[in-house]
């Protein structure tokens, strides 16, 4: 019988944990499994953090279908939160939600016009590979590699003929290096990228997770007279992976395509969990989070860096994220690394898996691997080092 549908693959981390699955028998994420390999934070209260909402009200009128863009009060509690911490200059008309981080860039991604071409990093976020691939966009990769320390700078995104209209795509805090653009350097960036024929779409999924927290909308003096498209999600900083809330941010006549976008190829997205993210996103609670949560993620970055550089490991980390970007020694793969730690169920996530040309063997990234402390409770630690020490062997 022949397919109706054309073959996809998953995001390479899936792979990863298929095969952790089938040699440790049971999924990553369960008792006895260590989650190096995963990209969420802790869903439980952290030390000086708040407490995670355990329930929300709703009546009949919650159980309505939701507006295009997003409902009103939640749009409105997102454009007052990047005005309070970042000292933006948005309203709610320059917010649209979406069901998570990662539906937002699709959109984005799928509306833009077939001239512009995409420039990005060459180790980046994992399905950006997949999302441009798959909406056949044009794209041209910026050398990011050890000997710049995964760090382009921004010349190098702009490239060299500024006559052509290009998006410049990236995360920052980065994922997976946990390098992170801020101050002047990216006072820069959203200058010389934000308008024209330029654009610039910066994921700012691991906002909180640096000290202090950064967003390009600081930098940005009138968001509607630019092609500046930030992203957030309540995914990570707010502690929320499970509720798939995320956000775009842009002038509104950008705001506007995405939300007639919804009208038809999204219904919306759920009031119960935009109820919740109005929870999440009460004043009090981000005064303490804003606090905590670097400060928390800072000692874990911190404190797992030390004990891999004394098992030898070299480290390219950035301060941002919560993630550790580390070079294997010797002759040693990250792939031939998750063989030995499949058995003791852990799992890490292979630099090849980063590489957004997908050069497998003959990836420069095939000695790099990315270990999360993003789920990790401060008690795991010695084992994690104990575990890890062993099979570096």
């Amino acid at each position: 019988m022949t397919n109706f549908l054309n073959h996809v693959s998953p995001m390479g981390i899936y792979e990863t944990l298929y095969a952790f699955r089938d040699v440790f028998g049971r999924p990553m994420g369960e008792s006895g499994t260590h989650p190096w390999s995963q990209g969420f934070p802790l869903t439980t209260q952290i030390p000086g953090g708040p407490e995670i909402p355990t329930q929300v009200n709703i009546d009949s009128t919650d159980l309505m279908y939701p507006k295009a863009w997003g409902q009103p009060q939640l749009r409105e509690t997102i454009a007052a939160y990047y005005n309070h911490y970042h000292c933006a200059k948005i309203d709610a008309e320059n917010v649209m939600i979406f069901a998570g981080g990662r539906p937002g860039l699709v959109a984005l991604l799928l509306f833009l016009e077939s001239d512009i071409t995409v420039r990005i990093a060459s180790t980046e976020y994992t399905p950006y590979y997949d999302m441009l691939r798959l909406l056949k966009r044009g794209y041209e990769l910026v050398e990011s590699r050890a000997e710049n320390g995964f760090s382009p700078p921004v010349s190098n995104y702009m490239g060299e003929d500024t006559s052509n209209r290009r998006l410049i795509m990236l995360s920052n805090p980065c994922n997976p290096t946990g390098v992170t653009k801020e101050g002047d350097e990216l006072k820069t960036l959203v200058a010389a990228a934000s308008f024209g024929p330029h654009g610039l779409l910066v994921d700012e999924a691991y906002e909180l997770f640096h000290e202090p927290p950064v967003s390009a909308l600081r930098y940005m003096d009138n968001i509607d007279e630019s092609n500046l498209f930030v992203s957030g999600a309540a995914t990570k900083g707010l502690q929320a992976p499970g509720i798939r809330i995320g956000w775009v941010i842009a002038a509104k006549k950008y705001i506007e395509i995405l939300g007639n976008f919804s009208s038809f190829g999204m219904g919306g997205v759920s009031r119960l969990s935009q109820l919740y993210a109005m929870e999440l996103l009460d004043r009090s609670r981000t005064e303490l989070a804003h606090k905590a949560i670097p400060e928390f993620y800072a000692g874990q970055r911190n404190r797992y860096g030390e004990a891999f550089s004394d098992l030898g490991l070299e480290l390219f980390s950035g301060d941002g994220g919560f993630y550790h970007w580390c070079k294997l020694p010797g002759n040693l793969t990250a792939a031939e690394l998750n063989d030995r730690l499949f058995p003791h169920g852990a799992a890490i996530l292979k630099g090849t898996d980063c590489d957004m040309a997908r050069r497998g063997a003959d990836s420069p990234l095939t000695q790099f691997f990315r270990f999360s402390f993003g789920p990790l409770k401060p008690e795991s630690f010695e084992a994690d080092i104990e575990i890890l020490g062993r099979t570096l062997g």
